[in-house]
């Protein structure tokens, strides 16, 4: 497979002649990371590649390696389930001149077992208004996502769901960002794998009447409501198409940025290494796939959750600090072909 002699090289300590054998970029902005809960479970790695200026990543397609450097970064978008960790070092971003924000999910599919290793819904809760509370509301976006239909989960239940965390949290947010499960074959494998039978995905009507219900939900909240790379026109009931890695969010953040405004100013369009749906301006996600420890079971990004599991051990036994979040150990993260 490409870039195996580089691996070898990198790995076995011959780390100067592979990275120099290797692209490297210079991004503004990260995004930390879709393919993984950075926040969760890689905070201390983050934060020490950060002060080292610098990552390794590899094309889970192609496995080619590609070097991140961070001296240009002045902005990161977080992904997560769980904030705790990286909450009393948001200081060191701010110190460094890095903008922030954080889209976190927060889902309850506590009684389906869904998301095996969260924590309580309580916790989350907790957490979500924490983070608000010291980093602006501005900055924590509420995702539920993606949303499930099942035979026992119906559309009542996840709206009835949504309004209970709502009541909750809606005076620490400003945004609502939700999607529709697409059972890709691999998600779907996995949820049979885990015993889940019955899911399935919307119908346009079953998209527009959640929407419906929705509407009035975050009306009364005082918040606004999007999709993430979804196809569905939802427009009629005050729903808008996320751009999750948004330059007016960045924008209005780091206003006093003159940098970061000239880059966003120039490259204001879609990411093209991002699906067709999704309207993300570009960034570098340093995530791997594989290695999320939360093993949600609708997961994408976990095709083989055992692998992901032996990777975060690798990553937290044999070396938390490497250049890569896997602990420099491939662990057949980046096999991606169908079983």
């Amino acid at each position: 497979m490409a870039g195996n002699s580089v691996q070898s090289k990198l790995f076995s300590g011959e780390n100067n002649a592979a990275i120099d054998e290797i692209k490297t970029v210079r991004p503004v902005i990260i995004s930390t990371s879709r393919a993984t809960d950075i926040p969760a479970f890689y905070s201390d790695w983050f934060f020490h590649r950060l002060s080292e200026g610098w990552c390794v990543k590899f094309n889970p397609y192609s496995n080619r390696p590609l070097r991140v450097d961070f001296r240009d970064v002045r902005f990161v978008v977080f992904w997560t389930k769980n904030p705790s960790p990286i909450i009393d070092r948001l200081g060191i971003l701010e110190e460094k001149g890095i903008g922030y924000y954080f889209q976190y999910t927060l889902n309850d599919y506590v009684k389906e077992g869904l998301e095996k290793n969260v924590a309580s819904l309580e916790i989350r809760i907790e957490a979500f208004k924490k983070l608000s509370s010291l980093a602006g509301k501005e900055r924590v976006i509420w995702r539920f996502d993606p949303l499930v239909l099942s035979d026992s989960l119906c559309i009542d239940t996840l709206l009835s769901r949504i309004e209970a965390i709502g009541e909750e949290i809606h005076e620490y947010t400003e945004k609502f960002i939700f999607s529709f499960i697409d059972l890709y074959k691999s998600v779907k494998k996995n949820l049979e794998r885990a015993g889940y039978c019955g899911i399935r995905e919307f119908t346009v009507d079953e998209m527009e009447e959640f929407a419906s219900g929705l509407q009035r939900m975050v009306t009364r909240w005082g918040i606004s409501a999007a999709t993430c790379a979804e196809s569905v026109d939802l427009s009629a009931y005050g729903i808008s198409k996320n751009r999750c890695i948004d330059p007016n969010l960045m924008a209005r953040i780091s206003g006093d940025d003159p940098v970061l405004l000239r880059y966003l100013e120039k490259n204001p369009g879609k990411d093209p290494g991002q699906r067709p749906l999704c309207g993300c301006i570009k960034s570098t996600d340093i995530g791997q796939y594989n290695t999320c420890a939360h093993l949600c079971s609708y997961c994408y990004a976990n095709r083989y959750p055992a692998q992901a599991i032996n990777n975060y051990i690798n990553h937290r036994n044999c070396n938390p600090s490497g250049l890569t979040i896997s602990g420099d150990k491939i662990g057949g993260i980046w096999d991606l072909e169908d079983e």
